[in-house]
This record gives C-alpha cells, sequence and structure tokens, in this order.
C-alpha cells in the first residue's frame, strides 16, 4: 500500500492535484499518514479504467470465474485478518474487537456473493401460444460507490461484493476520515486475480472527489451510504445523468421494551446497540421505549450497566472507543448541551479511561431518561453514545411513538407476547425488525435498507445483486 496515491487499474496512482490529505488517528488526535486528495480528472480516470474493464477482461469474465476471483478475495483478507484490523483500529478508532469483527465480516461478505456470482438469473414467462418470452439480468455497466468513514469495511463489502459478482466494474470514493483498509483491499483485490480496472478507489473530499463521482456521465449507478442531506444532493446530481441510486441514510432506530419481555436478555443488547462503534452507526438503537409499568426498574439496571462502561484508545480494547473527529465530537457536544439546556435528566454516564490521551475525541456513553417526544434527541440522529429513554403506555402508544420520526431503518420489539410481536413488527415503519434481539449478529444475507428518510433500495443478502442488474425482457416468436 503506497501512501498519498489512489489505486487504478490495478496501480498506484499519483493525484492529478499533487495534493494530499493528512490522516489523523482518533485515538490521540495527531496525524499518521496521508491520503490522496482526489480530483474530477482522477475520477475521470478511474471511471475510463471501469469502462475499459466492463469492456474488455471483466466483461468477458464468467459468472462462475467471477465467483472463484471473489472468493479468492475473501481467502487472502481472511489471511491478512489481523494486518487489516490494525489499520481499520487506528484509522477509525475502534476496540480492536470490533476492527476484527469489521476484518471478519468483509471477508464473509465476498465469501457470500463469491457463491452468489453464478445464481442470478432471469425466467420464463407464460406468454401467448407461439411466443417464448424470457428474462435476463444483467450488470448496469459501471457503479459508483461512496462509502462512509463508519464502517468502511463492511459497507465496501456488502456494496462492491454484490456490484462485483453481478458483472458490474466499480469506481469507489470512501469518506476522506477512514480510507486505509479499503486501499488494503483494493491491492489484495487486484492479488486475487481481479482484472485492471475492475475495482478502483480514488481517495479525496465528498465536495471535490464525491461530488464528481456523483455526477460523472459514465456511471451507470450509485450506491450511497451517509446522511439524509448529502444523500440528497447525489441522487440529484446522478439524476442529470437518468442515473439510478441506492441510499441507505440513517435511523432513529427504537427498541420497543414491553413489561412481559426477558430484561436479562434484552440488557446487554440495549447496551450494545448504542455503544458499539461509540454510537456511530446507522442502525444503532439509539431509542429505548418502555411500558410505563416497567420503566424505572429497567432505567435503574440500564444505569448501572452504562455506569459500568469504559472508553478509551481502540489499543485499550475496551467497550467504546473515540469519535472519528473533532467535528463529530462537537455535534454530540451541542446534543448535549441541549440535553442540559432544556433540563433532560442524566440517569449515568460511562468513563474516559486516564490512558486516554487529552487530544483524542473522546465521549463517554450518556443515557438520557425521559426524553420530550418532541425534542431533537428524540427525533434527530445524534451518531455517537447516546441512549434517550422514553415511557410509552400502551401497544398503540408505542407504536405512535416508534414511527414519530422522519427515519424507518430498524426496530426491535421485546415481549414474549407472540401475537404482539406480529403485529408491530407489520406495522412498524422499519425496513428491518428484529424481535427478541437486535441486528441478529450483522446478518450478511440479511436485506437491509430503510423506508422515509432512511433511504431506499436494498443491499446485503441476494436481493443486493438485484439492485446492482437491470432486467431485460427478450420474446421470441416462433410460431
Amino acid at each position: 500500500m503506497e501512501e498519498g496515491k489512489h489505486f487504478i487499474g490495478n496501480r498506484w496512482t499519483a493525484p492529478s492535484s499533487g495534493e494530499t490529505i493528512p490522516v489523523v488517528d482518533p485515538s490521540d488526535g495527531q496525524v499518521f499518514s496521508q491520503i490522496a486528495r482526489g480530483t474530477s480528472a482522477d475520477i475521470d480516470r478511474a471511471v475510463s479504467a471501469a469502462r475499459a474493464a466492463y469492456d474488455g477482461a471483466w466483461g468477458a469474465t464468467s459468472a462462475a470465474d467471477r465467483g472463484r476471483i471473489l472468493a479468492r478475495l475473501s481467502m487472502l483478507i481472511a489471511a491478512c485478518h489481523e494486518d487489516i484490523a490494525q489499520i481499520e483500529a487506528r484509522d477509525t478508532g475502534k476496540p480492536l474487537t470490533q476492527a476484527r469483527a469489521d476484518a471478519a465480516g468483509i471477508a464473509r461478505y465476498f465469501e457470500f456473493y463469491a457463491g452468489a456470482a453464478d445464481k442470478l438469473h432471469g425466467e420464463t414467462l407464460p406468454y401467448q401460444s407461439g411466443f417464448t418470452v424470457l428474462t435476463i439480468r444483467e450488470p448496469h455497466g459501471v457503479t459508483g460507490h461512496i462509502v462512509p468513514w463508519n464502517y468502511p469495511l463492511q459497507i465496501f463489502g456488502r456494496s462492491v461484493g454484490a456490484a462485483l459478482a453481478a458483472g458490474n466494474a466499480c469506481v469507489v470514493k470512501p469518506a476522506e476520515d477512514a480510507c486505509l483498509s479499503l486501499l488494503r483491499i483494493a491491492e489484495l483485490a487486484a492479488e486475487a486475480g481481479l482484472p485492471e480496472g475492475a475495482l478502483n478507489i480514488v481517495t479525496g473530499y465528498g465536495y471535490e472527489a464525491g461530488a464528481a463521482l456523483a455526477r460523472h456521465p459514465g456511471i451507470d449507478h450509485i450506491s450511497f451510504t451517509g446522511s439524509p442531506m448529502t444523500g440528497a444532493a447525489v441522487t440529484k446530481m446522478a439524476a442529470d445523468n437518468h442515473v439510478p441510486v441506492t441510499l441507505e441514510l440513517g435511523g432513529k432506530s427504537p427498541q420497543i421494551v414491553f413489561a412481559d419481555a426477558d430484561f436479562d436478555a434484552a440488557l446487554p443488547v440495549l447496551v450494545a446497540a448504542i455503544v458499539q462503534n461509540a454510537g456511530q452507526t446507522c442502525s444503532a438503537g439509539s431509542r429505548v421505549l418502555i411500558e410505563r409499568a416497567a420503566y424505572e426498574p429497567l432505567i435503574e439496571r440500564l444505569s448501572e450497566a452504562f455506569a459500568a462502561l469504559k472508553v478509551g484508545p481502540s489499543r485499550l480494547d475496551l467497550d467504546c472507543g473515540p469519535l472519528i473527529s473533532a467535528k463529530q465530537q462537537q455535534r454530540v457536544w451541542d446534543f448535549l448541551s441541549d440535553a442540559q439546556h432544556d433540563g433532560i435528566a442524566m440517569a449515568a454516564h460511562g468513563e474516559v479511561v486516564t490512558e486516554a490521551p487529552e487530544a483524542g475525541f473522546y465521549q463517554a456513553p450518556t443515557l438520557l431518561r425521559d426524553v420530550p417526544r418532541t425534542h431533537r434527541l428524540a427525533r434527530e440522529e445524534v451518531f455517537g453514545p447516546v441512549l434517550a429513554v422514553m415511557p410509552f403506555d400502551d401497544e398503540a402508544d408505542a407504536l405512535k411513538l416508534a414511527n414519530d420520526t422522519n427515519y424507518g431503518l430498524v426496530a426491535g420489539i421485546w415481549t414474549r407476547d407472540g401475537a404482539r410481536q406480529m403485529r408491530l413488527a407489520r406495522r412498524v415503519r422499519s425496513g428491518q425488525v428484529f424481535i427478541n434481539n437486535y441486528g441478529a449478529g450483522g446478518g450478511v444475507e440479511l436485506p437491509f435498507g430503510g423506508v422515509k428518510h432512511s433511504g431506499h433500495g436494498r443491499e446485503k443478502g441476494f436481493e443486493a445483486l438485484y439492485g446492482f442488474t437491470t432486467l431485460k425482457t427478450i420474446a421470441i416468436k416462433h410460431g
């Protein structure tokens, strides 16, 4: 991996601008590397390389052989698992356990899509006598992937893995805050046998390289994960070229806890769902809605759990690492300042350990109780380790409260009542619903995406392959 360069056409390529961007370790606030500052000229080169691959060697590769290449990539990632995890931990601030899980996750994505590559097919359709009608699935061509900083490995795996399996050539623009692990993966992809130009990575700022990718006329499909505001901007730029966009735009996901729930099973999951990755997770369970009869007992147990949480640098592998940047830290502080100003009670908070460098971007996990339903902490995405807890009166009230945000990505339901489980699962407005669990351990196989301002389209699982293909109908008249 060469510092300060893009990866285009299986080669390390200097940025056209000649400029680089410093890479900061969130654990101590210190610069430890450089990435290339990409421009529209670099995006042009990457798109041209991808088009040449799609029109050439990669486009001519059979589905079975695509699968074999992706399988080799999966095995190479697994063999380099610890190296990749160490890169990810330093670049993002994740505790090592979480970084290792992400490294294992991307290997699993490529393993899954390797096996799926030659299983994607169309149908034959009953039609008029004398006709045979069939459908086939074809790749879009060149796909653009704008990957965020919170889970670069996993989101790259679920997006690029599916796109390559379907036969597309890819141009990736990672977030400037977290690029290094993906550059290492691109290097391994070339080693696995991916042809020149099938996978290209251009680093840089979103407003430069990201915008150039979104509006590029040579792109046939865009996958974007990020904020609703940026997602809207990407969609508008892509619309000028009539390019379809898959969007995953975050959430304010509720966990609904009824008085009959198994609190021993729910408690560690409620805590982990907001503490994982310092709360910087699109699907974080950032609201806990508790039936009033159980409110005080569960608040007490949540408070004890939060008070025991430890925060520190990634190398210490504690419950929680730093936030990604000073900018993100300030965003979380602004939310907490509003809570204090508005008299919202802090029930408990964790501890930043003394070994944490002062220049790191730390925030102790914070539990807020009795959050008013109309307050921004109940409705907006904090993207930090801040849990808003609210009571509800009955099932109808719980549903109303769960649906009372602009988001709809994930929901959790905790109850032993089977009929209630299904009533709520069907009526809550969310792309995924988990009953008596949350997240199902990552679930590479499980389609993922949202409704409302959480986006549209689906990634992960076999469903993602449909999004990275277009359907063609062929009607044959034979008499």
